[in-house]
């Protein structure tokens, strides 16, 4: 930028290296002549302006037509470059090269642009300058305008009521039911609805007023509502007006570290700041200086945002600390109202500059910003509190008057107790309620970062930036056909002249008619021209617009292209993830069937091991009746031996002869575990040679005692004490039975 700038200085001293020595009409062309450095500066001035054209012709057709296409209007037929100075023509070339290489000199000229928007934006180029600034270019909203205006506002006659308030010395404003209040209604009205939580606020009318001043309604909407959204103006125009309170505390903060004495004095006279200092943050200064002066604050305000409120106001305070300081409050309301706009007449550049020479601390900003929301935070909570108690209260009274009403005692145990059990309930559905409204924040939170990762953001700035680069092309199209269209009415004044000259040409002599006849010619050849240079301009027309439809389509294309790419990478995925599936799917029947196969082999043996228990009990069983049948038998031995009777004997041994048969009919069955077991008896039978015995014994501990016999197989029976009666103790003799030798039996029960 600075670059650009100095480019005409660098021109003259190239000029006058190179220029100075020309020949004049009446001296050879050898013969040089010096040079005014007036002369010298025209001269480079031209070979600048020659040079802009060769190299860029876009940048003359943005001047809103001052300017010409050929070298020699730039000199002498135009109208509006005969008219500025050097350095407003310099000034308006630069801004015309800025807005046409936006983008570029945003990203890489940030710096430089901000000290230009410092030093002021041409008039003329305001409108597009502020619109490219806060980016306000080819809103989707602006398609709703007319819409908009179809509709019934709420504020209507709010806004109504302000209308004649809003710049009522201006020309564009003042008169009743004029255009301007027309348009201002209508454009508050439509963000009114488009915003209902601010709807209207008194002060937003004179920021809206001032863009009406520099483009149409439309756009001042837009522009309008980019302030209110990304300049922290919606937040200043709620109706809790928050971003209000905190400019407020961050400015006095500012004010108590930079005019320590002001600020006590303040203190002292209960001179609050938002007193004199919230139409500042409000209207952007518009309501408190002279239109041009807040302008140009305007103008930075749109770069670099508010803070240069915050410069310019501390600035105003250091310009007029000492008579402030004399003042009492009434004096330093009128001395804000009516001796500082005075003050400004002058011109903008003084606050500025002093307004730069504010150590501004954007960290510290941050820092009270926080320190802030802590102190409204804790009020909150305070508010919230008592607020809670009160309603408690109040709840607390109408219960005490329902239960008086009843007759119950004031203070009963059951009251208290009731009343204790309400409150509890009632903290419990607070405690509910905040944290059903901590889940709602965080599920609004998680979706604005889903949305803000979502990639059709870089589609609607590809978009943007198309609609853009189409505007201005059309912009440029429209320059075109207005310079077209001048030099058409040129050449038709220039028609009519030669025609009111030519009225009395057969009165003339033959020289005046030669003359003449020399001027039609020049005039048909200005005329051929003319139509050669406006079948150029529809030519170049055609060609711009053929471009921006195949840059449309090749946009398009690209987007399917990448839509289709991303589309094909997302089936790679699934087909990818459903193979894996399958696959896991497959191993998992697979497991499944090992699994049954195990099951099914564990059952089969569980049934194996638990007929093999069922076989092995029903033997044991059957043992358990032949050891209790030999028992019985083992009885009725130890009877026989208290009797000589050899009758009894035989009907004994019949009787055995028949239990055993019985035994044998009982070996099949499996009932025989039901019967009665003899108490204590334990029978073990030993068929051995001459010197084995049979033993009897109980489980309490009685022994049988045997003898030695002297035959083959002859065996002693002595029975349990415990199971025989008492003719039976008295008895001593034994039961002697031959026994084959060679046989062997033992039975444990």
């Amino acid at each position: 930028m600075a670059s650009q700038v100095a480019t005409p200085t660098s021109l003259q001293t190239t000029a006058t290296s190179s220029s100075t020595s020309l020949s004049s009409p009446g001296l050879s062309p050898s013969s040089p002549v010096q040079l005014s450095p007036d002369d010298v500066e025209l001269l480079a001035k031209l070979e600048e302006q020659n040079r802009l054209l060769e190299t860029d012709s876009k940048s003359l057709r943005s001047m809103n037509g001052s300017r010409r296409n050929s070298g020699s209007s730039l000199v002498s037929s135009s109208s509006a470059s005969s008219n500025l100075s050097h350095l407003e023509e310099d000034t308006w070339i630069l801004w015309g090269r800025i807005v046409n290489e936006w983008e570029e000199v945003r990203k890489k000229k940030e710096k430089q642009l901000k000290d230009l928007v410092r030093k002021g934006i041409p008039h003329h180029f305001r409108a597009i300058v502020w619109q490219l600034l806060c980016n306000a270019q080819n809103m989707p909203i602006k398609d709703q305008y007319s819409e908009l205006l179809k509709m019934t506002s709420p504020c209507e006659k709010l806004i109504r009521r302000d209308i004649a308030r809003t710049y009522p010395e201006h020309e564009f404003f003042k008169e009743k039911d004029s255009l301007g209040q027309e348009v201002l209604f209508n454009v508050m009205k439509a963000y009114s609805l488009v915003d209902r939580e601010v709807g209207y606020c008194q002060g937003s009318a004179f920021i809206v007023g001032l863009l009406l001043m520099q483009m149409p309604e439309e756009e001042a909407f837009c522009v309008f509502v980019k302030l209110m959204q990304d300049y922290r103006l919606r937040e200043l125009f709620k109706p809790s007006m928050a971003e209000l309170g905190l400019c407020m505390y961050q400015f006095e903060c500012m004010i108590q570290e930079h005019l320590p004495e002001l600020h006590m004095h303040f203190q002292a006279q209960s001179f609050h700041t938002s007193m004199y200092a919230s139409s500042w943050f409000l209207t952007i200064f518009l309501t408190s200086f002279p239109l041009p002066v807040a302008t140009r604050i305007f103008d930075i305000f749109m770069c670099e945002g508010l803070e240069i409120v915050f410069r310019v106001g501390l600035a105003i305070l250091q310009m007029n600390q000492t008579e402030l300081i004399q003042l009492d409050m009434e004096g330093m309301l009128q001395h804000f109202q009516k001796v500082i706009p005075h003050q400004l007449d002058s011109g903008p550049d003084k606050v500025i500059q002093a307004a730069y020479q504010v150590k501004y601390n954007a960290k510290k900003m941050k820092k009270l910003e926080k320190e802030y929301t802590t102190i409204k935070t804790k009020e909150m909570e305070e508010q919230v509190e008592i607020k809670r108690l009160r309603t408690e209260n109040r709840l607390l009274k109408q219960r005490i008057d329902t239960l008086e009403k009843k007759g119950v005692p004031r203070y009963s145990e059951e009251s208290v107790l009731q009343l204790e059990r309400e409150l509890v309930q009632a903290r419990l559905k607070e405690a509910e309620s905040q944290c059903a409204l901590k889940e709602m924040q965080d599920k609004i939170l998680e979706m604005e970062k889903r949305n803000s990762s979502l990639p059709d953001d870089t589609n609607v700035a590809r978009l943007q930036e198309e609609l853009i680069g189409v505007k201005l092309r059309e912009a440029e199209a429209l320059t075109g056909l207005k310079e077209q269209r001048q030099q058409v009415r040129d050449l038709e004044d220039h028609w009519q002249r030669h025609l009111a000259r030519t009225t009395g040409r057969w009165k003339d002599g033959p020289k005046k008619n030669t003359l003449s006849e020399l001027q039609d010619e020049l005039m048909s050849v200005r005329l051929r021209e003319a139509e050669a240079q406006a079948e150029l301009r529809e030519t170049r027309q055609r060609m711009l617009e053929l471009e921006t439809q195949n840059q449309i389509h090749s946009n398009q294309l690209r987007r399917a292209e990448q839509e289709s790419r991303c589309l094909n990478e997302r089936v790679q995925t699934l087909t990818t993830q459903n193979k894996d599936l399958n696959v896991q799917l497959q191993e998992i029947k697979r497991r499944q069937a090992e699994i049954e196969c195990k099951s099914k082999e564990e059952v089969m043996a569980v049934r194996l091991r638990e007929a093999d228990n069922i076989a092995a009990m029903a033997e044991l069983q059957q043992q358990i009746s032949e050891l209790e049948i030999q028992k019985e038998e083992g009885k009725v031995q130890g009877q026989l031996n208290h009797t000589d009777s050899s009758q009894y004997i035989r009907d004994l041994k019949d009787q055995i002869a028949e239990l055993k048969h019985e035994i044998c009919c009982l070996k099949g069955q499996r009932g025989m575990a039901n019967q009665p077991t003899f108490d204590g008896i334990h029978v073990i039978n030993h068929y051995v040679g001459d010197d084995e015995s049979y033993h009897s014994s109980d489980e309490d501990g009685v022994k049988d005692q045997t003898q030695p016999r002297s035959g083959g197989g002859r065996i002693r029976l002595r029975p349990n004490l415990a199971d025989t009666d008492s003719d039976e103790e008295e008895d001593g003799e034994a039961l002697r039975l031959s026994v084959p030798p060679s046989s062997h039996k033992s039975t444990t029960v």
